[in-house]
């Protein structure tokens, strides 16, 4: 079925429809009482950006905790390997983290 006869069908099936071409998003078939979808800000579903001082503290803690799986009764040196790089890794977001912040125009 075309393009064409695919909206002439709707347009005639359903007459209390509208076609609405919303912005980033497919053309849409809306209904006599409802509106279209309009773009949602990440305010709205109550996320404003950073978690702060306290995401901070939480990451060494995280940082902590896996450092202490160090100790344990395992025998072989591959998951003492991975819990470092996972921790290195996890050091290196904090310092480019904290670089970010020094050097921003509003730290936060």
């Amino acid at each position: 079925m075309s393009e064409q006869t695919h909206r002439e069908r709707i347009a005639t099936d359903h007459p209390a429809t509208e076609r609405v071409n919303q912005p980033g998003r497919e053309e849409a078939v809306l209904r006599a009482d409802a509106h279209p979808v309009e773009h949602e800000q990440p305010e709205d579903w109550g996320w404003h950006g950073e978690t702060g001082k306290w995401g901070r503290i939480g990451a060494v803690i995280a940082i902590l905790f896996t450092l202490s799986f160090l100790v344990g009764n395992h025998e072989g040196n591959i998951e003492n390997y991975w819990i470092i790089g996972i921790v290195a890794g996890m050091v290196l977001i904090m310092l480019l983290d904290w670089r970010r912040r020094r050097n921003a125009w509003r730290s936060k």
